[in-house]
């Protein structure tokens, strides 16, 4: 009897043993997480990024760009106390680390904007997903007495609907290292009402189809130059007029950013005086090869609860 529990404990200790040495003979192996710091922040200059902060986060953001620089020179500051300055403040909250629902209230036609992005698809440290896949839409609200809207369609009776403009955007990004990273968006803008001298004959485009990038130069650990262009493109078979009013005029700007873990700030050059999307590929009237450019600045700070 004696004999068995000698064996039996001897191969309970050797199985230990082995299986002790198995373990750590073969780490486990790490899970390929999301890259982090594509961008600083989940706007840049006038547009969006795949930048979503961490769930339970709330973000406040503050855009303000002043009028032409060229318009009057020294006599308003070259365009800092312009008449015509924008300024958009707005609130985000990150639901889970991918998504985020946010509102905003734009100074340009009151516009009152309710907005979701969703990063379905995210680049991840070992290349094993190579891009960060998002989605960008917002619903938005024309808060301007009911009067402004009297000539805006063929229907001469004004409906609350009247008022709603949409946006949806994919942005496809990458970060190629420490110190570069680029998205390509494209994007489609829809208008519910839109101006027009005789319907369907002379007028603006309800529609209006947008590509786009922005690229991120970071030169220090809190420092970075940022570039983005983004282009209405006019597409004659969508064409609702025979006479299109739209200038369809492309977006530039450039902008030094310096960002911390709570805060991102951005000083920049910009053309468009629209701050929301669907305002800035529809009515931008500055032709930036003009040199019709603005001041502008964003500040974002972040909250976790």
């Amino acid at each position: 009897m004696k004999k068995i529990v000698v064996l039996i404990l001897a191969l309970t200790l050797g199985y230990g043993v082995s299986y002790s040495q198995d373990k750590e003979t073969k780490p486990e192996k790490k899970k390929d997480r999301p890259v982090t710091e594509m961008f600083s922040s989940g706007i840049l200059i006038d547009e969006q990024t795949s930048v979503i902060p961490r769930h339970k986060t709330l973000e406040f953001q503050i855009q303000h760009r002043f009028g032409l620089i060229k318009d009057n020179g020294i006599s308003d500051l070259f365009g800092i106390y312009a008449p015509s300055a924008n300024t958009r403040i707005g609130l985000n909250y990150s639901i889970l680390d991918n998504l985020m629902v946010g509102y905003g209230i734009t100074r340009k036609n009151m516009y009152s904007d309710f907005q979701v992005k969703w990063a379905f698809l995210r680049q991840t440290r070992k290349n094993t997903i190579p891009l960060t896949l998002t989605i960008f839409a917002n619903v938005v609200i024309d808060g301007r007495s009911k009067d402004k809207f009297n000539t805006v369609t063929a229907d001469s009776a004004f409906k609350f609907s009247n008022r709603f403009s949409y946006f949806t955007q994919l942005i496809i990004g990458r970060k190629f290292n420490d110190w570069f990273s680029l998205e390509l968006t494209a994007s489609f803008s829809h208008y519910n009402s839109v101006v027009a001298e005789e319907p369907n004959v002379k007028g603006y485009e309800h529609d209006v189809v947008g590509f786009g990038g922005h690229m991120r130069f970071k030169f220090s650990p809190q420092s970075a130059v940022l570039i983005m262009y983004t282009k209405p493109v006019f597409i004659g078979s969508m064409a609702e007029n025979y006479e299109v009013m739209n200038t369809w005029y492309a977006n530039f700007g450039i902008a030094y950013e310096v960002a911390t873990a709570s805060h991102t700030f951005q000083i920049f050059f910009t053309t468009a005086n629209g701050i929301i999307p669907q305002d800035t590929y529809m009515y931008n009237t500055s032709d930036w090869t003009k040199g019709e450019f603005r001041f502008g600045f964003n500040i974002t700070r972040l909250w976790e609860f």
